[in-house]
């Protein structure tokens, strides 16, 4: 049994209707619960009628309880892009095997390199992201690649291609930490729609992977859907839905959730179900009081502006400074990005944002020491 097995017993169109039907009453028992909120309740909380009527409840409701778990830190995390090569063909993605450009794989001494660069930045959370080749970038090259990063980060992470069981647990057993795997979308026509190559084109594989990830005893599974590919509510209704079942099967393990708005790609991708800032807020506050320890990171595809306004609504974690090209600390500019960034601060000025707000940007991980100690 998998999430895979729990998912296909829904229609997953069947989430809108239950969203824009949402009453007063069904969002006010959603706003007065105190702990297992079902899916229905997360449908109400995203519903039309819960922006315009009580959103500024919800807002209120979801920095009391992020100020309750997680204090006033916000963990900040630099991502360091291994590869662009990639044998998939994902229309929105710029890594696509589809697009022309001089493709990367850094080698022991780059990635040395751009962890000095990095430490430089002060960064000590560290985000191993890499396109999806199996053949010259899978789990050999990442073994060879941890042990280097690991004596700069006491808090590794990776956003790569799904692996196996037994490898999830060598890369433990290497000093990995927590991984990230977004499903883009849940709704299986679309999912075929837009990967129409490679290994990602694989919707069922994709999706076990948080199950093969919580039997491996990694730290924290990350997980989340690409806002635009498909309908925001749907996808999310999805998600919130994946949250129950992860928390049922897999008690031990620490969930994260990311919500990335779709930005243009390489190869003239445009969003087709677009977000807007205000859906996108009501969303922070929606998950947050949906699961109060869920860990909720923004992306630096979103404005400056826009995160400064909404890092207090419930946001634990962050990056600044970020480069989406391997190589890109030390030699930026050189290769093709995956995505274009909008919030392009120094670490300081996204630092001194926080402080304004009266948060504090932690660099160093103290959960995990915490949790391994126990």
């Amino acid at each position: 049994m998998s999430f895979y097995d729990e998912i296909i017993k829904y229609d997953l169109d069947s989430f809108r209707h239950l969203v824009d039907n949402a009453s007063d009453k069904d969002i006010e028992r959603a706003l007065t619960k105190d702990e297992n909120l079902d899916v229905k309740d997360f449908a109400a909380l995203i519903s039309d009628r819960a922006r315009v009527r009580y959103l500024k409840h919800m807002a209120q409701k979801s920095m009391m309880l992020t100020r309750r778990r997680f204090g006033r830190a916000v963990s900040m995390y630099v991502p360091l892009y291994l590869t662009n090569l990639c044998t998939n063909k994902c229309t929105y993605c710029g890594f696509s095997a589809n697009n022309k450009f001089k493709r990367t794989v850094l080698n022991s001494e780059q990635i040395q390199q751009e962890c000095e660069a990095i430490k430089e930045l002060g960064y000590d959370n560290i985000l191993l992201v890499s396109g999806e080749a199996q053949r010259r970038a899978g789990v050999d090259y990442f073994a060879k690649v941890l042990p280097i990063v690991k004596n700069y980060a006491s808090y590794l992470q990776m956003e790569v291609q799904p692996l196996e069981t037994d490898e999830y647990a060598l890369l433990k057993e290497l000093g990995l930490d927590s991984v990230s795997v977004y499903q883009e979308t849940y709704h299986q026509e679309c999912y075929k729609q837009h990967h129409l190559a490679g290994k990602k084109a694989d919707y069922r594989y994709r999706l076990e992977t948080p199950d093969r990830l919580g039997m491996a005893g990694i730290d924290k599974i990350g997980i989340g859907a690409l806002l635009g590919l498909y309908d925001w509510k749907v996808d999310c209704c999805a998600v919130a839905l994946h949250i129950l079942y992860l928390r049922e099967h897999y008690w031990k393990t620490r969930l994260s959730v990311s919500f990335p708005r779709l930005r243009p790609a390489t190869g003239g991708f445009e969003p087709q179900y677009p977000m807007t800032d205000a859906q996108t807020v009501q969303l922070i506050c929606a998950w947050r009081i949906f699961d109060p320890q869920l860990d909720l990171t923004i992306s630096t595809r979103e404005s400056a502006s826009f995160r400064d306004m909404v890092v207090p609504l419930g946001i634990t974690a962050m990056s600044a400074q970020s480069s989406t090209e391997p190589g890109g600390y030390t030699h930026k500019g050189q290769e093709l990005e995956q995505w274009s960034i909008n919030d392009d601060r120094s670490v300081s000025e996204v630092v001194a944002a926080l402080h304004i707000n009266g948060l504090e940007a932690v660099f160093h991980d103290a959960s995990t020491s915490y949790f391994k100690a126990l």
